[in-house]
C-alpha cells in the first residue's frame, strides 16, 4: 500500500472504532524504529480479524472484496489457471459468467501477478475482475484445486508400469539413474501426499502396506482417515523415498529407525519426524508434521481456563519444585510442557531440556534428545544437567525409579523441574510415584503441582448449531456438575434447563465433520498441606485425595471441564465422554 492509502486506512479504522489514535500512533513509531511498513506491523499484532482488515483494505483502495470460504468453488473455474500459477501468484478464479472470470487476489499490488493474468486474458479472449481476498481465505481455497488422489494419480502414470517391487539401495536408483530426484514420479508422489497433509492440518503421515495395495492415512484432530490407496508396487520406492529425505540407511529394513527432514510447502517451513518399522517383507513408516510457521501456543489458547491459567503461573513463577503433566499418550502433553517453558524463556534463566524426541526447537533453550543405544538415558542426561547450572530443567517422561528419584532431588535442590506420567488423572500421578519406589516424605515436599490433561476436538465455528440433548443424557451431564460451584462457571454459562450445547452440521471447511482443531480439557492437583499430610501418612487413594482436592481447592474433574466446554460451545458431550471413559 501507499503512504496514503495506510493513511487512509488507519483512518478508516479509526472511524470505524476497530482501531484508536494511541494504536495507530504506536504502530507509525514501531514501524519507524522497524524501518518497515505500518500496514505490516497492523498485520502482525493481530489485534483486527483477518477478514474484517482485508474487508477495510479493499474498501480504502476501491476494490471488490471476496470471503472465498463463503463462495461455491468449481473445480472448472478453478482450473481456468494452472495450480503453479495460482499458488506462485497468490490468484484463484471463483466464478466465470461467459467470457466474464471473478478472480480473487491476496496482494493487488503484485504487479508480475497482474501482468501474468492480463497476459493470460488476452490469450484465451476472458475478461477478468479481480477482488481482493484474505491470506486464510486463499489458502482455504487452494485446498480445492484438484484433490489427492487425482495428483497421485499423473504422478503414477509415469512410474507405475516400470517401478519393480524392489527396494532402491541408492539416491540414483531412486531418482531413475542421472534424472533429477526431484522430477522423479515417486518424488513428486511424496511432496504431493506431504502437502495435503500440511494443507489439511493432519498431525501425522501413516505410510503401511497392505495384502494388495498402500494405503495412506492422515491423523487430522486426533481421528486417522484413509485418504488414498496406491498400487502394491510402488510402496517400497515410497519408502525409500522418505529414508533418503530422513538421511536413514536404504538397505537396513530389519530394525527400526527415525530421523527427520525439513521441507519447505507454500512458503512454510515444515519439520517432518520419520519412524519405520519393519512388518514381514515391507516397512510401515509414519510421519510426524512438526509446522514451523505456526507459533507455540500458549496455555489459553490451548483452552486452559483463566483459573487454571492462574494457578499454572503462580507456580511456575517460584524458584523450585516439581510440576507434572498427565494423561495418555496423544493428550497434548509436550505442547502444554512448551507453553509453560515459552513463558519462562528469558535471559535470566538457564532452561535445560531431556526430551524423546524434540518435537519443537526452541530459541534460548538447551535441548537435548536422550539416545539409550549409546547409553545416553533419561537418568544419565539429568545428572549432566545438573553440572549445567540450570534454573529450570525439563525432562521429557519420568520411566523409572532412578529417573524419578533424580528429578524429585533436583527439585528439592533449588531447581524448577517439569515432566510427564502416564496416569489417568491428576491424583494417579501419586501413586505412580510410590510405586516406582520414591519415598512419600520426597513426594510431598518436591512435589508442587499435577495437570491431567485431554485434547477433544472443537465444534467448526463456521457450522455449529445449538442442540438439545435427550432428556437421560442430560441428567447425566447435571449429575456430573452438581459439585460445580458457581464461581467456576465461565461466563454467560448456566445449568439451567434446557441445558444450551452445541454441534456441527459439516460443511466444507471442517470437511463436513462438524469440528475443526482441537482443545484441551484438563484439572489441576495443587499438592497444599492437606494433599502433603496424605502423601507422608500413605494414605493415598486417587479417589479420597480427588474428593478432598475439591473440597480444598474448588478442583473441577476432567469430565466436568469437558462439560463446561461443551455449554460454552467450544466441544460436543459426545467427545468429552468418549475422551474420559476412564476417568
Amino acid at each position: 500500500m501507499t503512504a496514503q492509502e495506510v493513511q487512509q486506512l488507519f483512518q478508516y479504522l479509526q472511524d470505524k472504532k476497530l482501531m484508536s489514535s494511541a494504536d495507530a500512533h504506536s504502530i507509525l513509531e514501531e514501524a519507524n524504529t522497524k524501518h518497515t511498513s505500518p500496514f505490516d506491523v497492523l498485520k502482525e499484532r493481530g489485534n483486527i480479524e483477518e477478514e474484517i482488515l482485508t474487508q477495510s483494505v479493499a474498501e480504502v483502495i476501491h476494490m471488490p472484496y471476496v470471503n472465498l470460504r463463503e463462495v461455491q468453488l468449481t473445480q472448472e473455474v478453478m482450473h481456468l489457471l494452472s495450480q503453479d500459477i495460482e499458488s506462485n501468484y497468490k490468484v484463484v478464479p471463483f466464478k466465470r459468467v461467459g467470457s466474464d472470470v471473478s478472480v480473487a487476489v491476496v496482494n493487488p499490488y503484485d504487479f508480475k501477478a497482474i501482468e501474468a493474468l492480463d497476459f493470460i486474458a488476452r490469450r484465451d479472449k476472458l475478461k477478468m475482475t479481480y477482488h481482493l481476498v484474505s491470506e486464510s481465505s486463499f489458502r482455504e481455497a487452494m485446498k480445492q484445486y484438484g484433490n489427492l488422489g487425482q495428483e497421485v494419480e499423473q504422478a503414477l502414470q509415469a512410474q507405475i508400469e516400470g517401478v519393480p517391487d524392489e527396494r532402491p539401495s541408492s539416491v540414483e536408483e531412486l531418482s531413475g539413474g542421472d534424472s533429477n530426484i526431484a522430477n522423479a514420479p515417486i518424488s513428486k508422489m511424496v511432496a504431493v501426499i506431504l502437502r495435503y497433509a500440511v494443507d489439511g492440518s493432519a498431525s501425522d503421515v501413516h505410510i503401511e502396506p497392505e495384502d494388495d495395495a498402500t494405503r495412506v492415512r492422515y491423523r487430522v484432530d486426533g481421528v486417522l482417515h484413509t485418504s488414498l490407496k496406491l498400487p502394491k508396487a510402488v510402496h517400497n520406492a515410497l519408502v525409500a523415498r522418505i529414508k533418503v529425505l530422513a538421511n536413514l540407511k536404504l538397505d537396513e529394513t530389519r530394525l527400526p529407525q527415525d530421523g527427520r527432514f525439513r521441507m519447505t510447502i507454500d512458503n512454510r517451513s515444515v519439520d517432518f519426524r520419520v519412524s519405520t518399522f519393519p512388518l514381514i517383507g515391507s516397512e510401515k513408516v509414519v510421519l510426524r508434521i512438526l509446522d514451523r510457521t505456526v507459533a507455540l501456543a500458549t496455555l489459553n489458547e490451548l483452552g486452559f481456563r483463566s483459573r487454571d491459567t492462574d494457578v499454572i503461573t503462580a507456580y511456575t513463577n517460584v524458584p523450585n519444585g516439581m510440576i507434572l503433566v498427565t494423561g495418555p499418550t496423544g493428550s497434548g502433553k509436550s505442547t502444554t510442557l512448551y507453553a509453560l517453558l515459552q513463558m519462562l524463556n528469558t535471559d535470566e534463566r538457564n532452561i535445560v531440556t531431556l526430551e524423546d524426541p524434540i518435537e519443537y526447537y526452541m530459541a534460548g533453550i538447551a535441548q537435548a534428545q536422550v539416545n539409550p543405544d549409546i547409553g545416553f538415558t533419561f537418568a544419565k542426561g539429568l545428572r549432566s544437567i545438573l553440572r549445567q547450572d540450570p534454573n529450570v530443567i525439563m525432562v521429557g517422561e519420568i520411566r523409572d525409579q532412578e529417573t524419578a528419584e533424580l528429578a524429585i532431588h533436583s527439585a528439592l535442590t533449588g531447581h524448577l523441574l517439569f515432566s510427564t506420567l502416564h496416569t489417568n488423572d491428576a491424583a494417579g500421578a501419586i501413586p505412580r510415584l510410590i510405586d516406582m519406589g520414591v519415598e512419600p516424605f520426597l513426594i510431598s515436599s518436591a512435589l508442587s503441582l499435577v495437570i491431567a490433561q485431554r485434547l477433544v476436538r472443537r465444534v467448526c465455528d463456521n457450522c455449529r448449531k445449538q442442540i438439545t440433548l435427550p432428556v437421560e443424557l442430560e441428567s447425566e451431564v447435571l449429575l456430573a456438575v452438581q459439585d460445580v460451584s458457581k464461581d467456576v462457571l465461565p461466563e454467560g454459562v448456566t445449568l439451567n434447563l434446557p441445558l444450551k450445547l452445541y454441534k456441527g452440521d459439516g460443511c466444507q471447511k471442517c470437511e463436513h465433520t462438524g469440528y475443526k482443531g482441537r482443545v484441551a480439557i484438563a484439572e489441576l492437583l495443587v499438592v497444599n498441606d492437606t494433599i502433603k499430610e496424605m502423601i507422608v501418612n500413605r494414605t493415598v487413594n486417587s479417589v479420597a485425595m480427588m474428593q478432598q482436592a475439591q473440597k480444598d481447592q474448588t478442583m473441577i474433574s476432567l469430565r466436568q471441564d469437558g462439560i463446561l466446554k461443551a455449554l460454552q460451545g467450544l466441544t460436543t458431550i459426545e467427545e468429552v465422554w468418549q475422551a474420559t471413559l476412564e476417568g
